[in-house]
Formats: C-alpha cells, sequence, structure tokens
C-alpha cells in the first residue's frame, strides 16, 4: 500500500526526488487518494476499538470510567481503565461532558489554542465556514483515520483523506488541497488536538491572511454538532455496513460514499436539498 503524501519520495533518474504531491498533479490524481497501511494491534484491542466507536457514536458523552463499566457490566468482558485510556488516546476520542480529556492538546509555546468564532455567527453563504476533524475508521485486521472537511452552510465535503497516523502535516496538506481545488474559507473550525494546534497547522493557515482560526471549546459537544452528523452519516451509511478489508477497499468505498453524499444524498436540515446545489449556489447576504 502507498506511503503517506507528506513523506514519501520518488528517486527518478540521477538522485533527482519528485514529491507525490507533484506526482499527484502530474498524473492529475488526488493527494487524498495516498494513504498508509493500516497500524497492527492485537485482536482483542481491534474488537474493543470497534465496540467502543459504536458505543461512542451513540453515546458521546461517555468517558473512560463510564466505558470500562459499560465493557465489563454490559459486554462481560475483563477491561481495565489503563487499556481504555489507551485506546482512546489512540482513536482520538474524548467526552464531550467537561472532564479530563485524553484528546491531548499540544504542549509548548509554539501550541496555540484560538477562541470559538462560531457562536450566534450566522452561517449565511458557502466558504464563510468550514469545519475540520479526525475520527477512526476500522478496517478488517487494523485501521484507519479519516480526516474530513465540511463547508458548514451546505454540507458539502470540499476535503477528506485516510491515514494511519494522526499528523499536522497530513492535516494541513488535506487543507491546502482543499483550499486549491475550491478557494479559501473566511473561518476553519477545529478542535484542540495536537494536530490543529501546533505550529505547522497553524502557521499554514495563518499564511493565508484573510482566514481566521476557530476552536471548538473543551467540552462543548455542540461546537462540532456539523462534523459530527457527517460521522454519524459516514459509519452508519456506509462503514458499519461494508466492513472494509483493507485500506484500498476503504478508499474507494469511501469516494463513492462522499460523491453520493456531496451529489445525491437531500439533507432534512437543508430543506431536503442536496449539499453540492447549496454549495454552488451564488453567495447570499447575511440578513
Amino acid at each position: 500500500m502507498k506511503q503517506s503524501v507528506s513523506e514519501r519520495k520518488t528517486h527518478i533518474g540521477k538522485g533527482e526526488k519528485i514529491s507525490v504531491k507533484k506526482q499527484c498533479e502530474l498524473l492529475q490524481i488526488s493527494r487524498s487518494s495516498h494513504y498508509y497501511k493500516k497500524v497492527p494491534e492485537s485482536d482483542l484491542n481491534l474488537k474493543l476499538m470497534e465496540m467502543i466507536d459504536r458505543e461512542f457514536m451513540e453515546h458521546p458523552w461517555k468517558g473512560v470510567p463510564r466505558m470500562v463499566q459499560w465493557l465489563n457490566k454490559d459486554c462481560g468482558l475483563l477491561v481495565n481503565k489503563k487499556r481504555v485510556e489507551r485506546l482512546y488516546r489512540l482513536m482520538g476520542i474524548s467526552a464531550s461532558a467537561p472532564g479530563p480529556s485524553t484528546s491531548k492538546k499540544g504542549k509548548g509555546k509554539k501550541h496555540k489554542i484560538f477562541p470559538y468564532l462560531l457562536k450566534n455567527l450566522p452561517i449565511t453563504h458557502p466558504n464563510q465556514v468550514w469545519a475540520m476533524d479526525i475520527t477512526y475508521i476500522p478496517v478488517r485486521g487494523g485501521y484507519l483515520y479519516l480526516v474530513a472537511i465540511i463547508d458548514l452552510y451546505s454540507r458539502y465535503v470540499v476535503g477528506w483523506s485516510l491515514s494511519n497516523t494522526m499528523t499536522a502535516e497530513w492535516c494541513r496538506d488535506v487543507l491546502d488541497e482543499a483550499i486549491e481545488t475550491y478557494g479559501k474559507p473566511e473561518i476553519i473550525n477545529t478542535d484542540q488536538g495536537s494536530q490543529f494546534t501546533s505550529d505547522l497547522f497553524t502557521e499554514y493557515v495563518k499564511s493565508h491572511k484573510t482566514i481566521r482560526q476557530s476552536m471548538d471549546g473543551k467540552g462543548r459537544a455542540l461546537d462540532n454538532i456539523f462534523v459530527e452528523r457527517l460521522w454519524r452519516s459516514v459509519k452508519y451509511e456506509n462503514v458499519y455496513l461494508y466492513a472494509y478489508q483493507d485500506g484500498k477497499e476503504c478508499y474507494i468505498g469511501l469516494n463513492k460514499y462522499f460523491a453520493y453524499y456531496n451529489h445525491s444524498r437531500r439533507h432534512q436540515s437543508l430543506g431536503y436539498e442536496v449539499p453540492a446545489q447549496m454549495f454552488n449556489q451564488k453567495e447570499k447576504k447575511a440578513a
């Protein structure tokens, strides 16, 4: 399987190198089609991760202690807190209820936290606000991470990618590709994960000058409600149904799903309009 866009280099001729980004441009294929090999984990951990993922989708307020109790008492599995804490970190999740977070923000002066800019903000046109997040995706014998960027006005997914590690460089590359394709948003909203608070990511956003960065508050489930709804749709309408065998099959399946999601799936919250129709319309003036 292919390596990440950010890490893989191909040697051409006498020591000449060409980046995968350039290769994708030459071949006219999306950089998001490049993904890492899935990560090996024990069968028990993979089973637990899938169970935790499904339970967490239904009850995002469950922190580690409650998840441990659910696994032990409701599922009959003897699992200790330390193991579940590790799996929460591995999956990049934390409970929506206030409390200690397992989705650690970056440490050090270079990792910045930005204020939440969307409270009481009327969202009136495409490319006004994009939201970006990462979620865990199970595949047979392993797992991947999915990052996606959604336009909040239209619910149109402007970018997505698969990887087996959650790096700031990966997130930056996906945002860069979305901007190249659809133009700049006025605001990009993320959580406080280390990928988005890193100097690499924040400086990239800052370099665009007109883009403002916004971050969800800790323990504020409603701050990223649109992305959570996207993950619910992706998993219940696709990932859980098809149980992908490997990364390649997962990429092909998600590529079809996002095409359907953007161009065919009607959203009740949009008055049963299709995201692509909403995204491609002319900007509306704020009321």
